[in-house]
């Protein structure tokens, strides 16, 4: 028997015994040959499972966007995973749903609320109404208070000092000239 380990094949030389070297190196290219072959063959399912659109990142923005605490939960300081197993079928709308782990307190009711709300995309199925399981973890956790930002507060003193008389010698501001003065407050 021959086995692959790191990429290399390692020959059962008492299958090859009296082989010269010459025909055992050919009969490991050629099953090499075939290794590779079989490992790029693309493996196809006969029915897939379906997909939320977007990803399994989308379908969790989508299950926490829609998911509110309940109020005996929060009082009761409950935290934990919800984990939920739900029929999907041919057309990909959530059909019958069970807790396969509970938390308890409303948090049990309000993961199978919001799978139900749940719509997959169904691939071609060969033209079987087929009726597909998943399980679906609802983590349900206090969000941590975020301390308010420090407020900055910025002062600024400066002091001014009279101008100088402006020497004879100089012109006098033409008329239609504009002095402008900009004050910044914070």
């Amino acid at each position: 028997m021959d086995l692959k380990i790191d990429g290399f094949f390692y020959l059962d030389f008492q299958r090859i015994a009296g082989i010269r070297f010459s025909q055992a190196l050919c009969v490991v290219y050629k099953q090499a040959y075939i290794f590779e072959h079989l490992e790029k063959k693309k493996k196809t399912l006969f029915v897939q499972q379906p997909d939320f659109p977007g990803g399994p990142k989308a379908m969790s923005q989508f299950i926490y966007h829609h998911l509110k605490y309940p109020e005996a939960a929060v009082a009761a300081d409950v935290q934990g995973t919800v984990v939920v197993e739900c029929d999907i079928n041919h057309e990909g709308v959530v059909v019958d749903t069970r807790v396969l782990k509970s938390v308890g307190h409303g948090c049990d009711e309000e993961a199978v609320r919001v799978v139900r709300m749940l719509k997959f995309d169904v691939h071609k199925t060969r033209g079987l109404h087929v009726l597909f399981h998943k399980k679906i973890n609802v983590q349900f956790k206090k969000a941590v208070p975020v301390a308010p930002a420090p407020t900055v507060q910025i002062n600024y003193s400066y002091t001014t000092t009279p101008a100088e008389p402006k020497p004879a010698t100089e012109q006098p501001a033409q008329q239609g000239e504009q002095t402008y003065v900009y004050t910044i407050k914070y």
